[in-house]
């Protein structure tokens, strides 16, 4: 394994910070837990989908677009879906019900997340169906859990299938916790059942009024983290390079998928290196309902509930990468209005991107140092108007960390934005989502793309077709 020349990570797993060596420099693989879709993505959500893809777009800088592979997965299965769709379709079917939440929800956050200039992973599993043996022989859920309890690493009690954390000998390497202190996860009660009070749920029963899938164990459905394990190993394989999400998963969710993983495959780590984003606050407070300052990035999009106006994405990423991705992050008025006026001074071209600026990905490939990033970038705005290799600079470097306008992007050929923005619209009009499906055509059109809708003459089904106005 050869390391990339300058590229530093640090890693949670072994607290420090090293030289990033892929296992196959032909094939960098990189896993981050994405939304569980009960409700819209609040701020805080949105940190671990930015800081990711501005390192996805330095990895295919790297290795090359073809040679890196970036899954998020998407959470469709959740004692928190069945109850919002009890909540909101009480008049439905329950599986009709969290159908139409999780459609509803997914479509959103694809918007939302387009809107703020990322890119789409190049595998985005949804967890129900993974649940199941599968015909194109990918790892899943059920296969899994067998596996572990063969092994002697799970047992069945209680109607459950628990995780016996006492049969992994380092059992809290990531969180460093020790193993007689914790507690179940918080999804898990601690029941008598159980023989150790930090045994975890790998499958649990269904009610007749509750989604569940047919077992070994009876119908029931998946625990929480043996569903990562199983979506990473189905695209990533059984070891990989990186392992990404916000910093309250490392435990108790990352810290059992790891227990999970290795034990049912013999390994000895799961991922090779573990990153963690900071905390989000708003407004100097933890962000909660009941605090009156809890903002999705639908309303700080489209509404006026934060400061008294609407937020354009690129500004929303830019106040996101203003503070390095390890350390808490105070979300305000004050820092948005900030990114606005740094904004205004970056010039919107269409020119040719050129090579990227050399402090800009110095900066970047330090641990994703993107406040230095950010401060390069500006620096060079300020040269690029009387500067053609300046300009072009800006150009190729501005996109490496998402903050490109659509339009300069256009004349590169890269056109991943779009496209993402196109398919969440579609998905939104699909979910009766109307007046989300028109805030992202009137969107596009500030950006100079123009939509035109219609019907694909074999299925009947609603197509969208785009050009630039120039």
């Amino acid at each position: 394994m050869a390391a990339e020349p300058g590229l530093k990570l640090y890693n949670t797993l072994t607290r420090e910070k090293r030289a990033f060596a892929p296992i196959d420099p032909g094939h960098v693989r990189m896993y981050v837990c994405g939304p569980t879709v009960y409700d819209f993505a609040h701020i805080g959500n949105a940190r671990p989908v930015i800081v990711f893809d501005v390192l996805y777009r330095l990895l295919r800088h790297l290795y090359g677009e073809a040679h890196v592979a970036y899954a998020r997965n998407i959470t469709d299965v959740d004692d928190k879906i069945n109850a919002r769709a009890l909540r909101d379709f009480p008049d439905l079917p329950l599986n009709a019900a969290i159908r139409n939440v999780t459609e509803r929800t997914a479509a959103q956050f694809h918007a939302d997340v387009a809107a703020l200039h990322c890119l789409p992973p190049t595998h985005e599993p949804r967890a129900t169906d993974f649940v199941r043996p599968r015909a194109d022989g990918k790892v899943d859920m059920i296969t899994l859990v067998e596996r572990l309890i063969a092994r002697g690493h799970a047992y069945v009690a209680g109607g459950e299938v628990l995780f016996d954390t006492r049969s992994m000998a380092d059992y809290g390497q990531l969180s460093k916790r020790n193993l007689d202190e914790q507690q179940a996860g918080v999804r898990v009660a601690v029941d008598a059942h159980k023989k150790n009070p930090g045994d975890f749920v790998l499958w649990k029963l269904s009610s007749p009024e509750e989604p569940g899938w047919e077992s070994p164990w009876g119908r029931g459905r998946p625990g929480w983290h043996i569903e990562c394990s199983a979506m990473s190993a189905a695209y990533l394989g059984e070891v990989f390079d990186i392992h990404g999400g916000g910093l309250d998963l490392i435990f108790p969710h990352h810290e059992n998928e790891i227990a999970q993983s290795r034990c049912a495959h013999g390994t000895e780590v799961m991922a090779n290196v573990w990153m963690h984003n900071g905390f989000v606050q708003v407004e100097g407070r933890k962000m909660s309902k009941s605090e009156g300052n809890f903002v999705t990035i639908h309303d700080l999009l489209a509404t006026e509930t934060f400061g008294g106006r609407s937020w354009p994405g690129p500004v929303l990423r830019l106040a996101m990468l203003m503070t390095h991705y390890r350390e808490p992050i105070d979300f305000s008025v004050k820092r948005l209005e900030e990114a606005e006026r740094l904004l205004a001074k970056w010039p919107a071209v269409d020119g040719e991107g050129g090579a990227v600026d050399e402090t800009v990905l110095s900066a970047l490939s330090d641990d994703l140092n993107t406040v230095a990033a950010v401060q390069a970038l500006h620096a060079l705005a300020g040269r690029a108007a009387g500067d053609a290799d300046a300009l072009a600079r800006f150009n190729a470097s501005a996109d490496l960390i998402g903050l490109r306008p659509a339009k300069a992007k256009m004349a590169t050929g890269l056109r991943e934005e779009i496209e993402s923005a196109v398919s969440a619209r579609l998905a939104l009009l699909k979910a009766r989502n109307f007046a989300e499906a028109d805030r992202i055509r009137d969107a596009l059109g500030q950006k100079g793309v123009q939509l035109k809708d219609g019907k694909d003459a074999a299925t009947g089904e609603r197509v969208t077709t785009w050009d630039f106005r120039g």
